[in-house]
């Protein structure tokens, strides 16, 4: 009898408690479960617009060996304009401006290059395209554009890239004893093991810096 007595205090209780908190705990359950499932939806999506994202990359590959500008174009506008969110976007960029470069139109080179900059969600990519850029500007003799590109924030493995552009730039403004500090800037951080350092050792020596740690 005192056990179903404690039963029904416990019962009774439960009941006041539901009866007070109970309307608070189902809305904060549907919230949560909305949450979740929206969560799983937002994921779902994110991975079915990768995979768009991945066929039409394949297509701006395909048209880029076959040579086919005009499909290129509207390949990269498509992925621009459809799918900007995935990286697949940014890949795309850079692979258009890389074929427009070799094609000697600067003009669409800079403007893949620029939406990267502009547009881009990963900064190894962003990173990239400014390099890229700043390059691009070299050969248009826009030194001082080139540089400021340059003065943004890098991450930490881009750091002999740049200074090695940032050499170029400057060499080609005759700032030669800034260029020379560019360039052992580059060389420092440039792994020994690295077939680069030897045109950056070259580049210092023909402006009569010579580094006595290359190899």
């Amino acid at each position: 009898m005192a056990y179903d007595l404690e039963e029904q205090e416990q019962l009774d209780t439960l009941k006041a408690w539901w009866k007070q908190y109970g309307n608070v705990v189902t809305w904060i359950l549907i919230i949560a479960l909305a949450g979740w499932l929206g969560w799983l939806g937002w994921n779902k999506y994110q991975q079915s617009e990768s995979m768009k994202g991945a066929l039409l990359y394949e297509e701006i590959v395909k048209a880029i060996e076959a040579n086919d500008p005009a499909k290129i174009a509207r390949a990269v506008a498509d992925m621009k304009d459809k799918f900007s969110a995935t990286p697949y976007a940014q890949m795309g960029a850079l692979a258009a401006a890389k074929s427009t470069f070799e094609a000697n139109d600067l003009k669409a080179t800079k403007l893949h290059l620029q939406w990267v900059v502009d547009h881009g969600r990963n900064e190894e990519y962003i990173a990239l395209a400014r390099i890229r850029l700043a390059g691009v500007l070299l050969d248009e003799k826009a030194y001082d554009d080139g540089l400021k590109i340059l003065a943004a924030d890098f991450p930490e493995q881009f750091a002999a890239l740049v200074a090695d552009r940032k050499g170029d730039l400057l060499f080609a403004q005759n700032k030669t004893t800034e260029a020379r500090a560019a360039y052992k800037v580059a060389l420092d951080k440039t792994d020994i093991k690295n077939p680069a350092r030897q045109l950056i050792q070259l580049k210092l020596d023909a402006l009569g810096g010579a580094d006595a740690t290359a190899t």
